[in-house]
């Protein structure tokens, strides 16, 4: 079983000492989980320093641009997080579906970049990575793996993408950007449902010593992060409306499944707001919602297992989105025909428009998601929905292409938008919707024994203790303990200070 990142302590020093040198060498500072939880706590002199530093750029620096305060240009920070406030003419519901855009994170234009960080630096202050010697292992089924190499190269390491070799050809040529070497990015068989053949793949690479798994599925620095800094960020969005609208309430948050981790920022608001917790799922492949299995398009949100770090016994409700909708609305959403529907026939607002470029597919399965809660719930005007858009439609130009050819052969008009529309978002009812009972929550939680503890090698003790809350609650202890060690860690290598 890979790590899973709790440890809250030096485990190798002659490890971290190495790291310490390497990065003191090439100018490498790491910010705290509170920095990029509450960026105006990062120096000045940083600040300062990044107006220089263009947000693709593989700088150190970048690390420091790796929260929800960006603005569009992503260079700069903004008083509240980047978002969209989808109105009912897009939506059908009266309900706000609230959407902070993660295209304004930088290098992978994708909120997944923090979540790497959150594995890695742990491993790196804590002295279980070597970035010297070793290499880490970033497996994903899009997004994450982008921004473990990211990471990587940012920390003067190398970065090695494991994924499936049917993913979009824009995530590829992405990678082969970025990485160190072709051989590091490795492609596995299958596409999006394939999540078995990507562990597998890295038990192999396992048995290397010179390599270490960061298994987004199950490193709880995935978790952490999104609950202390998305969270945070998604808490200061909705604090902004409701000063505008004192009696606006907090409903639900909604995020697909994938690793899990975005959830992490629904256990933040449910405790702060009272806000339910969703869970979503491609319909092909509904394991949450009926033990099912299949194979789906919605690329990022992962099938056929329940992560480690999903704490499901706090889950209030599981909704599955067709990929046939995603596909289509993406569509929609991108082609003129489609923006012409929108803004002519729909009356959508100039600037939900210029939003709807951040919507990539597992984005508006999100979105799909939230309308279908709203309307489960009968939610109106004074009720919001928040969810997140994980990453762009630039990263899915040829999978559009591939709909287009497989869905519209004979072109695609207004009138294709109008029935990708009315079918898929104002007929999106509360069917495959499930409210979770404790029964519900037990099955769901329980499916995930065959995968940590049969295949993965998890004790059974281990794998039981997350069904409490508490184990949960316990587990935000880490945040400060990491915190304390980035700061010593910052105060050996003097980097901050010779700025």
């Amino acid at each position: 079983m890979p790590a899973l990142g709790l440890e809250d302590h030096v485990v190798d020093p002659a490890v971290r000492a190495r790291a310490a040198d390497r990065f003191k060498e090439a100018g490498v500072a790491l910010p705290t989980f509170a920095e990029l939880a509450e960026p105006g706590r990062i120096p000045a002199k940083i600040r300062q320093a990044l107006t220089g530093v263009p947000p693709d750029d593989a700088h150190p620096l970048n690390l420091f641009r790796v929260h929800w305060r960006n603005g569009r240009d992503r260079s700069g920070q903004v008083a509240v997080p980047v978002h969209v406030v989808l109105p009912a003419e897009l939506t059908g519901t009266d309900a706000r579906i609230v959407v902070a855009l993660g295209d304004c994170f930088p290098m992978i234009r994708a909120h997944k970049v923090l979540a790497a960080y959150g594995c890695l630096a742990p491993r790196v202050v804590t002295g279980q990575f070597d970035p010297v010697s070793q290499r880490a292992i970033w497996p994903s089924t899009g997004n994450y793996c982008r921004g473990g190499v990211a990471i990587s190269r940012l920390l003067r390491s190398r970065g090695v993408a494991v994924l499936p070799e049917g993913m979009s050809r824009e995530r590829f040529a992405w990678l082969e950007r970025w990485v160190t070497a072709p051989e590091d990015i490795i492609r596995t068989p299958g596409s999006e449902s394939n999540v078995k053949e990507i562990y597998d793949k890295c038990a192999e690479l396992s048995a290397d010593p010179a390599n270490v798994i960061f298994n987004q599925f199950a490193e709880f620095g995935n978790h952490l992060i999104h609950y202390a800094c998305t969270g945070t960020a998604l808490g200061e969005i909705f604090e902004s409306m409701r000063r505008a609208e004192p009696g606006l309430t907090m409903r639900a948050f909604v995020s697909a499944s994938g690793s899990a981790g975005t959830l992490g920022a629904g256990d933040h608001l449910k405790e702060t707001y009272g806000a339910a917790i969703v869970a979503a799922e491609a319909l092909e492949c509904p394991t949450m919602l009926c033990n099912g299995f299949g194979e789906h398009n919605i690329q990022g949100i992962g099938d056929k297992h329940i992560p480690l770090i999903h704490n499901v016994m706090n889950t209030d409700f599981v909704v599955a989105v067709s990929d046939r909708a995603t596909d289509q609305l993406g569509v929609l959403f991108s082609s003129a025909a489609g923006r012409r529907y929108l803004s002519g026939r729909r009356r959508v607002g100039e600037e939900t428009m210029a939003g709807l470029p951040a919507f990539g597919l597992s984005s508006i399965c999100n979105v799909i998601a939230a309308v279908k809660v709203a309307r489960y719930l009968g939610l109106g005007s004074g009720d919001v929905v928040m969810t997140v858009a994980t990453d762009g439609a630039e990263m899915y130009a040829s999978e559009r292409e591939r709909v287009l050819a497989r869905d519209y052969p004979d072109g695609y008009d207004e009138g294709s938008a109008a029935e990708a529309f009315g079918r898929w978002m104002l007929a999106a009812g509360s069917d495959h919707v499930l409210e979770t009972s404790l029964r519900d929550r037990e099955r769901i939680f329980n499916l995930g024994y065959y995968t940590w503890v049969e295949q993965q090698g998890l004790t059974a003790a281990e794998f039981g203790a997350r069904r409490a809350q508490e184990y949960w609650t316990a587990l935000r202890g880490k945040i400060a303990a990491w915190d304390q060690l980035i700061t010593d860690f910052n105060a050996r290598t003097r980097v901050i200070e010779d700025l």
